[in-house]
């Protein structure tokens, strides 16, 4: 099985992209041999993978609460729609038992004075998982990140590249801990992992396809223009990163949104092809109880 988050789903990709893109990441799942278990809350209910009608209506909906780790009581407690972050995604799909989980970018250390850290990282340093990604989302502070994931033991591995991707760009100019040229040189790690009994996540870092990669420079001078629009319209806190996103998608004309598409799709062909492997080699890499 492969999970997949929906928050992409309702707060990341505008409508109809958003539902396409997620019938098509299951879709590529279940190509590659495997069980695509999209997650998401409906009614206060915890649901590991979802039907057509349950996808449509987080895509459409406009009552669907964006549902970190802290939110998961009061999602229950009140019987809320709910779209899972990377963090609860994780949660929820580790108590599942399931032990590969595709996403497209994870939560990091915000931009700014104030230590500000998604809620990610801690679910990333504590749940042992294999996370396929194309590193953290650029509007965060890079460097800052992948200091924090080193000091809290999560190792990142580059899938089929030398340093960790910058989201829309192939690469950062940070170094990953190990280079994975295939599915079961990542199962191996996965395994070793596994077998000293360590807590927290091999993270996989997967450069957005070539033909979708949108520049650094042409991101960074977009990002620049869209902080500024975030900060005099007071934008902030959890409303912050999805305004970004989709200010940076209009800065670009549509850029920004193709290389995300891209990397969605190609991370769960990626992800799948890992499943695979583990399965090959009759490991899985499921949550301790």
């Amino acid at each position: 099985m492969v999970a997949l988050e929906s928050t992409v789903i309702a707060y990341g990709l505008p409508r109809p992209q958003n539902l396409a893109t997620a019938q098509r990441m299951e879709q590529i799942v279940r190509e590659g041999g495997a069980v695509p278990a999209t997650i998401a809350i409906l009614k206060g209910t915890l649901h590991v993978g979802l039907t057509v009608e349950q996808l449509q209506h987080i895509a459409q909906s406009d009552d669907v609460h964006k549902v970190s780790r802290r939110d998961l009581p009061l999602a229950v407690a009140n019987q809320w729609d709910g779209a899972t972050t990377v963090a609860t995604t994780l949660w929820v799909a580790a108590n599942a038992s399931i032990g590969v989980f595709a996403t497209g970018g994870i939560g990091g250390v915000h931009r700014g004075d104030l230590p500000d850290v998604s809620a990610d990282l801690p679910e990333l340093a504590r749940i042992p998982m294999i996370v396929v990604c194309s590193g953290a989302k650029s509007i965060l502070d890079l460097p800052a990140t992948r200091e924090w994931l080193e000091t809290y033991g999560v190792t990142v591995v580059g899938y089929q590249c030398d340093e960790m991707p910058a989201f829309y760009a192939r690469s950062s100019g940070l170094p990953v801990d190990a280079r994975a040229d295939s599915a079961e040189d990542v199962a191996k790690i996965a395994r070793a992992r596994r077998e000293l009994d360590m807590q927290g996540a091999v993270l996989v870092t997967v450069p957005v396809p070539a033909e979708a990669e949108v520049p650094a420079e042409t991101v960074q001078g977009a990002l620049d223009k869209a902080l500024k629009d975030a900060k005099r319209k007071s934008i902030a806190g959890r409303e912050l990163t999805p305004y970004l996103l989709t200010r940076l998608a209009e800065l670009t004309d549509g850029a920004t949104l193709k290389a995300n598409v891209a990397l969605l799709e190609n991370n769960a062909r990626v992800a799948t092809q890992i499943a695979q492997a583990l399965v090959k080699k009759r490991e899985a890499i499921g949550f301790k109880r």
